[in-house]
């Protein structure tokens, strides 16, 4: 290295790494593809043959099971190799809704699991998923601790509500549930509490600049 610029020698100076943005076609967006495409097939697994046949809630298990693992990698994948594209901020957010929402709606539609847990859980997730798009242009509501158990518990659950579990895990199944149900609201409350100090600092900034521009 001889500290001269490389202009000054002649020679081109190396051009600014600019990153090209992600293609449609990545792995992260294609494992969101993925769990979408489990939903039907989901959904006719578990209500396969009256809904009742353990062999088939045991498949349908596998393509729950699936779905959730695909949901802990393609956002991971996403971020660390910078392959976030407008398709995966939406997409993604309605594929995690989609599978449980299947799941849940299936449960209660068999009468395994009451119509107000069903409730009480897609009016957290989609109420919350429609919050975090009134609030982007503020800010960006990041996914706390509380939530991710939250997800980790209603993930759980909700499988072992899949499988014709008898006995002694049936009534595990109905705790765990339980706790799934207290993290739901608990982490919602507190996504409302983010969402509306989030929403007012935003618009107090906005205003701030407004007065700052008309002042000069």
């Amino acid at each position: 290295m001889t500290g001269v610029p490389a202009s000054a020698t002649g020679g081109h100076a190396p051009a600014a790494a600019v990153r090209r943005p992600a293609g449609l076609w990545n792995i992260a967006n294609i494992l969101t593809m993925v769990r979408l495409l489990l939903v039907p097939g989901f959904v006719l697994l578990m209500l396969h043959n009256g809904g009742y046949d353990p062999a088939w809630r045991s498949f349908a298990w596998a393509a729950f099971a699936i779905a959730m693992i695909t949901d802990l990698f393609d956002g991971h994948l996403a971020r660390m190799y910078d392959l976030v594209t407008d398709f995966g901020k939406i997409a993604d957010p309605i594929a995690d809704k989609a599978i449980m929402g299947a799941a849940l709606i299936c449960l209660s539609a068999l009468d395994d699991l009451p119509w107000w847990v069903t409730g009480v859980i897609l009016f957290r997730e989609i109420g919350i998923t429609l919050m975090r798009f009134w609030v982007i242009r503020h800010g960006v509501i990041p996914a706390s601790r509380g939530g991710k158990m939250k997800t980790l518990a209603q993930g759980v659950a909700v499988g072992m509500y899949i499988l014709a579990l008898t006995g002694a895990l049936a009534t595990a199944r109905f705790w765990v549930m339980a706790v799934a149900v207290v993290l739901t609201v608990a982490t919602g409350l507190d996504y409302v509490k983010q969402a509306v100090v989030l929403r007012r600092a935003g618009r107090a900034a906005a205003a701030a600049g407004t007065t700052g521009a008309a002042s000069r």
